[in-house]
């Protein structure tokens, strides 16, 4: 296979090709994701930096781990596991630099230039700021599993899995997310 016949493979396809020691394979399957784990991070962290140093990460175990994925439809759950464990790992690392509740004036301060130029662009952008300030002004706890029920689009059980927390505590936490961002985005929505 020339490089070009890997973008038209299909994931399943990739990971059994990766598994079976195809680097080239691999590299197409980390390039499939790596703008997807990039978009997870950038919900979860605030600084630029630590969203593309959590994604080299992340994308380095998938690699490292890629032969312990014994079913490749589950691939999509098996990288949100990795995903949030290395947040997780992230969290322990830099407990002392981070703040449990973040500060309110990132929001405060996106709300106050919420006034440019007319356009849907600039809207959508401007929207998608607020959205993420909202979100970075949650806790810990709640912005993971908002994330990955939200943007990941995964059932209560995938996550109660991934976080190891019970169904009910997964349930609580996704409801107290959002009337949380429901009472921060009030005005907006």
């Amino acid at each position: 296979m020339i490089n070009s016949a890997y973008k038209s493979e299909s994931l399943n396809t990739l990971i059994k090709e990766a598994q079976n020691g195809d680097v080239r394979a691999l590299e197409e399957l980390l390039r499939r994701i790596q703008k997807n784990v990039f978009g997870m991070f950038s919900y979860l962290a605030d600084k630029r930096q630590d969203v593309a140093d959590l994604t080299q990460e992340a994308l380095f175990k998938t690699a490292r781990s890629i032969n312990t994925l014994k079913e490749p439809n589950a691939f999509k759950s098996w990288l949100n596991h990795i995903v949030t464990n290395t947040y997780y790992d992230y969290l322990k690392k830099h407990s002392r630099d981070i703040n449990e509740e973040h500060d309110d004036s990132k929001l405060m301060e996106i709300k106050d230039k919420i006034g440019c130029e007319p356009g849907e662009k600039c809207l959508f952008s401007e929207m998608d700021k607020l959205i993420k300030a909202a979100l970075l002004s949650l806790p810990n706890d709640l912005r993971i599993v908002i994330i990955l029920r939200e943007y990941e689009g995964l059932s209560y059980e995938d996550i109660s899995k991934i976080t190891q927390t019970t169904l009910g505590t997964v349930k609580s936490r996704i409801s107290r997310a959002r009337l949380k961002l429901q009472k921060e985005l009030k005005e907006f929505i």
